[in-house]
């Protein structure tokens, strides 16, 4: 009786445990679906690590920016339950890597979530190369900051943005930070904010206030509010984000309204202004979105009024999360994306209006991005400096920047390849780019102009060299340098082996030839006699004048005897002449040895009994071709 109790005290035990542990599990997962990821993931690291444990606590350090730690926890989850995983995890766990840069471990995974070879440090190559611009990036001077972002210019010299700076706030759930107020300061030089002073209450309340934009005429204001209350979705309780609109009546600001296409089941942020200040562009995942926050249009109207929202095609979303809109005085649209290939996390990119739609994005480069979050990008085109903001310190910053032309897009080699006596443009020509070890860069075949450009870098050695049937290739050496020439115009003039040479001719079916002696066999044999070997080292000493010539060896018969006969004692008559060119140290390769038997007769001699002895003879020939 005794034993039985134990073992129903022992039974009780582990039930209460169970329950305790789904309790406090329920309890986790509720912090989680609030978003509240810094305590989640504190929580869940006690917990026994099943599936959903692991990638709740996987996606709480990815979503808090703790990386090293989301890398860790994800490769677990991978290593217990990879069969099991859904294929979302692949991306997370990618854009993870990329944040520590283990670019080679994430291209596998992003990899199999896009189902498509993912080559990261080669698109990073291309871009480094072909982005229009570069950034230099200093961090702004702002001190008592412990998170700042999404600076908008405010008139000529002044500026509002986004802060966690005051203590007074409630902490937001997410990372335990103050909730955000508006802020605006004066501009000192480039880098430097003076006078910082909260916007009144009528704009910050005790929620987030964020991303401010503020017309030219200093009268109205868009800016982010999010929802006092949370809104249950199909997965979990969020509080949306709205954007509202305050008016400057008498020096005050008032009359602060939510815009009317928001509502409290979809978030609207980011408002920006087109320069005639007649569109609000705008981030949301409003139903219609291409799987979570695209970038919109809305037209605002003479009246105060405002047209539909318009989505702004695939073109610039993506299945991922686009945000953080920005349209220069150039309309050149700039946004942060995580969807389009990048570094890691939000990047910036820049697509340009063509016809009144948005062209490709470009990711703007290293030299502003990181391999983790950058956004509420901000520029003055004309004036070549803006800001953006970016956590890759740890926190959210803001970072001035001064850019430039990029050098590397400015880097190249181009010209024409002509005939170089008769000056004629030579179509169809091959044009190849070597770097100094003769590694094949770049090749082209030109087009009806004879013309081309290849792009190249700084600092390097390069070789151009013009190819083309039956002319001498022509090489080009150069080399570049940052501080000198960085644009180079080589024109390709190349020299057929006929104009060069004067046994080199044209026959009447367009064939380059070596014009050589008759060769000589003894009757039915194909071994070469000494006074053929004399002539064939006429062509001996011609092919290593020119180490790219390439010839053809082709035998040919009279007609008289049987077909099948005459056909392999010319195959073999070739054969043999290719050989003592080998010999004589031609590179087999060069060499093409083909026997026509009497299928190609220089005369109407074309059976037998028909024609003299000297006649027949006309058509017993070796022929040396120039194939290239």
């Amino acid at each position: 009786m005794k034993k039985n109790t134990y073992i129903l005290a022992g039974l009780l035990l582990v039930g209460g445990m169970a329950w305790a542990q789904k309790s406090n599990l329920k309890r986790v997962n509720k912090l989680f679906e609030m978003r509240a990821y810094k305590d989640a993931a504190e929580i869940y690291e006690t917990k026994q690590r099943n599936q959903e444990v692991l990638q709740n606590l996987a996606d709480s350090y990815y979503y808090n920016a703790s990386l090293q730690k989301a890398v860790k926890t994800y490769r677990e989850l991978f290593v217990e339950y990879g069969d099991s995983i859904d294929i979302d995890y692949h991306f997370r766990f990618g854009q993870a890597l990329k944040g520590v840069k283990n670019y080679k471990e994430a291209d596998k995974h992003l990899s199999l979530y896009y189902n498509r070879p993912v080559n990261t440090m080669a698109f990073v190559e291309s871009v480094e190369k072909n982005t229009p611009h570069v950034f230099n990036l200093k961090q702004i001077e702002n001190k008592n900051s412990s998170g700042d972002f999404g600076l908008s210019f405010f008139g000529d010299d002044k500026v509002a943005f986004a802060s966690a700076r005051n203590s007074d706030n409630p902490a937001y759930s997410w990372n335990n930070l103050p909730y955000l107020d508006l802020y605006h300061a004066t501009l000192s030089g480039a880098n430097t904010l003076e006078d910082i002073q909260a916007f009144p209450d009528a704009i910050n309340t005790d929620s987030h206030e964020s991303n401010a934009v503020i017309t030219k005429d200093g009268k109205t204001m868009y800016f982010n509010r999010t929802n006092e209350t949370r809104k249950r979705t199909d997965e979990e309780r969020i509080a949306h984000i709205k954007i509202y609109k305050a008016e400057m009546v008498d020096g005050e600001w008032t009359n602060v309204t939510a815009l009317p296409f928001t509502s409290n089941s979809y978030s609207t942020e980011h408002p920006a202004l087109s320069k005639d200040e007649k569109t609000l562009y705008f981030a949301s995942d409003m139903p219609g979105t291409y799987g979570s926050f695209d970038i919109y249009k809305v037209a605002i109207n003479d009246d105060g009024t405002y047209g539909d929202p318009v989505n702004l095609g695939d073109k610039v979303n993506t299945k991922h999360r686009e945000q953080f809109p920005f349209i220069s005085e150039y309309n050149v649209l700039y946004f942060s994306s995580i969807g389009h290939e990048g570094y890691g996390g939000l990047d910036v990119f820049r697509s340009n209006m063509v016809n009144g739609e948005f062209d490709k994005p470009v990711n703007l480069g290293g030299s502003v991005n990181s391999n983790l979050d950058d956004f509420a990008y901000v520029v003055r085109e004309k004036d070549n400096m803006g800001y953006v903001s970016s956590n890759r310190t740890g926190y959210d910053r803001i970072f001035g920047f001064a850019r430039e032309e990029n050098p590397l897009t400015k880097y190249q080699v181009e010209g024409v390849v002509q005939d170089k006596n008769s000056q004629e443009l030579l179509t169809g020509s091959l044009v190849t780019l070597f770097d100094e070890s003769d590694t094949v860069i770049q090749d082209t075949i030109v087009g009806d102009d004879a013309y081309y450009i290849f792009k190249i870098e700084p600092n390097k050695k390069y070789k151009v060299r013009g190819t083309r049937k039956a002319y001498i290739p022509q090489d080009v050496e150069f080399s570049t340098d940052s501080k000198g020439k960085i644009q180079h115009n080589i024109y390709l003039s190349l020299e057929s082996y006929a104009d060069a040479e004067e046994r080199v001719k044209e026959n009447e079916k367009g064939d380059v030839q070596v014009q050589l002696e008759k060769i000589f066999f003894n009757f039915d044999k194909s071994e070469i006699r000494e006074d053929a070997a004399k002539t064939l080292n006429v062509l001996v000493d011609l092919m290593k004048k020119y180490p790219s010539m390439e010839v053809e060896v082709s035998a040919h018969t009279d007609a008289r005897g049987p077909d099948e006969y005459n056909l392999n004692l010319s195959k073999r008559r070739a054969a043999s002449t290719l050989e003592y060119l080998v010999s004589q140290g031609i590179e087999r390769n060069r060499l093409k040895s083909i026997g026509y038997g009497e299928m190609q007769p220089l005369n109407k001699c074309v059976k037998e009994g028909i024609c003299d002895d000297e006649e027949y003879d006309i058509n017993r020939r070796c022929e040396f071709t120039i194939l290239n």
